[in-house]
């Protein structure tokens, strides 16, 4: 019963810590626990000591996975409950390799292969079709940036990093202190953590002073319709919406304006792709431009293209009957004072909504059963490179859509295609006002360190906000509130070590992980013959 304990009470710190209410520091030791009772059960001689670990990890999971995320359960209970069902497994899936491994290897082998299972695990949730990176533990300290300012050379990863090897410390010094019950232990495990802590937040701090913000300044202007998207949304239609954006351009926008920006999908009767040019969308797009002559127009837009050629089809096509498909689109649209149009089309999807997870083999066991969020439903389709948009001025930024913002290493290639700002366009109020919206906004301040470029956010209900170099929200507008936001920002070249490198730490703990696990295996049979 204790062991149990010891497995809730890591869960309560897990979540205690978390973004937008929670502490971080609570991270450093809130695995202590869990680990504890591991160590216990697999030491004792209880009867299904696998189970237990099992079932005791896995309530830890649940109840972080649980109080962090019940927010989905607002747009659908079924996508609710899957995500903290099956994330929490997957989590347990990889503490119980961590399991097998310490029953057959020492504490640095062990441990070092926790640390590493652990960020390829996060890895796969970044890379995969059932990606679900929201708990990834660098995560954590999108409300104290000012901690960790040097993601902009290990990107969220080193926060995971951090967050393990505190843990384990901790961990090494009770179990040796259980052991030998000497005190000077305890003093020495002190020292060492508050070095591990104390020293990449006093590097931070002295990045943050003597960091100074780069580039051209721009004026821009973000919208905030504040549409419904379960009763207004879908019911609205793209000559009612051109207007109300019209109405909120004029509260900011003028003659030194650069930028204009509307949020995800606003326009959303369903503009057919080949027809643009003749949509509601590029009319209004148009009639912006027109009144303010150094603006460029950004906004979401619903696609659609509808076939009967079998070699268009692709993976993504939806069928509607025999020689009749359709793509369907979540993208943006950008025009600029030549009347040019450029389009990029959303491809970090979310699981259900908008992407069927390897419906190749799940399709004939599911049928098309997808998570209704709300509004469309059809498997959306994608593109391969990140699109850049370029402004008159020759300044460029990155249309990034909603979800792709919680994908650090995605968001480097926009920067690589010549993004010298980063534009993010949502529509977050499916989960209602509860820590969904609240924490996409805050892990858009991680995008901004990762990359050292300044974010310009436009969301649909809110919170639209800027924000700067250093992770900081200049200026925001609150959630369920009309209106628009006006700032100075600036765009730069500047490539960042992670935006160059990318997510190179959990490649190094892909090796790792593999490696101390064979030999642990192979060790454990030579020892068993």
């Amino acid at each position: 019963m204790k062991n149990t304990l010891f497995a809730i009470l890591s869960g309560i710190f897990l979540a205690l810590a978390w973004p937008t209410y929670g502490f971080p520091l609570l991270l450093f030791f809130a695995f202590v626990p869990l680990l504890y009772a591991e160590f216990k059960w697999r030491n004792s001689k209880l009867k299904f000591r696998g189970w237990r670990i099992f079932g005791g990890a896995y309530l830890s999971f649940f109840i972080w996975n649980l109080i962090t995320t019940y927010w989905i359960y607002f747009s659908t209970p079924f996508g609710g409950a899957f995500a903290v069902l099956v994330n929490s497994l997957l989590m347990t899936l990889v503490f119980m390799l961590y399991h097998k491994v310490a029953k057959r290897a020492g504490f640095g082998a062990s441990a070092t292969f926790l640390v590493s299972i652990w960020m390829v695990f996060e890895k796969l949730h970044l890379s995969w079709e059932f990606s679900w990176p929201w708990l990834n533990l660098g995560n954590a300290f999108s409300e104290f940036q000012n901690w960790v300012q040097w993601y902009e050379v290990t990107g969220t990863f080193g926060g995971t990093l951090w967050i393990w090897v505190s843990n384990l410390l901790i961990f090494r010094v009770l179990l040796l202190y259980r052991e030998f019950k000497d005190h000077e232990i305890i003093y020495r495990g002190l020292v060492k953590l508050a070095l591990l802590i104390l020293l990449p937040i006093g590097v931070s701090y002295w990045v943050l002073s003597v960091y100074e913000e780069q580039g051209k300044s721009m004026e821009v202007v973000v919208l905030q319709p504040n549409i419904n998207p379960y009763t207004e949304k879908y019911n609205t239609t793209d000559s009612r919406i051109g207007e109300l954006l019209l109405d909120l351009a004029q509260e900011n926008t003028d003659e030194n304006t650069d930028l204009l920006v509307a949020p995800e999908t606003v326009f959303a009767d369903g503009t057919i792709l080949p027809e643009f040019q003749q949509s509601e969308a590029a009319f209004f797009g148009r009639e912006l431009i027109n009144r303010y002559p150094n603006l460029n127009f950004l906004s979401g837009i619903s696609f659609y293209e509808r076939f009967n050629n079998p070699d268009k089809v692709r993976k993504q096509s939806n069928r509607l009957g025999p020689n009749d498909w359709y793509d369907d689109y979540n993208s943006a649209f950008f025009i600029n004072q030549q009347d040019s149009a450029d389009f990029y089309h959303k491809s970090k999807l979310v699981v259900g909504v908008e992407n069927f997870p390897y419906q190749e083999y799940l399709r004939p066991i599911l049928g098309d059963i997808m998570i209704d969020l709300g509004g469309t439903v059809a498997m959306k389709t994608t593109q391969e490179k990140r699109s850049v948009f370029e402004l008159d001025a020759g300044e460029a930024t990155a249309p990034i859509i909603c979800y792709e913002s919680i994908y650090g290493d995605y968001v480097t290639g926009y920067v690589k295609n010549g993004a010298g700002f980063l534009s993010i366009i949502t529509n977050d109020a499916w989960w209602g006002d509860t820590q969904g919206h609240q924490q996409h906004l805050s892990y858009a301040k991680l995008r901004a360190i990762e990359t050292r470029k300044d974010v310009v956010r436009s969301a649909n209900t809110g919170i639209s906000a800027f924000i700067n170099q250093k992770g900081h929200v200049t200026q925001s507008l609150a959630y369920e509130k009309r209106g628009s936001l006006k700032a100075e920002i600036k765009s730069n070249s500047i490539e960042t070590f992670y935006v160059r490198h990318g997510d190179y730490l959990p490649r190094i703990a892909q090796f790792l992980s593999l490696f101390i696990f064979l030999f642990a295996m192979v060790k454990y049979r030579r020892n068993r013959m």
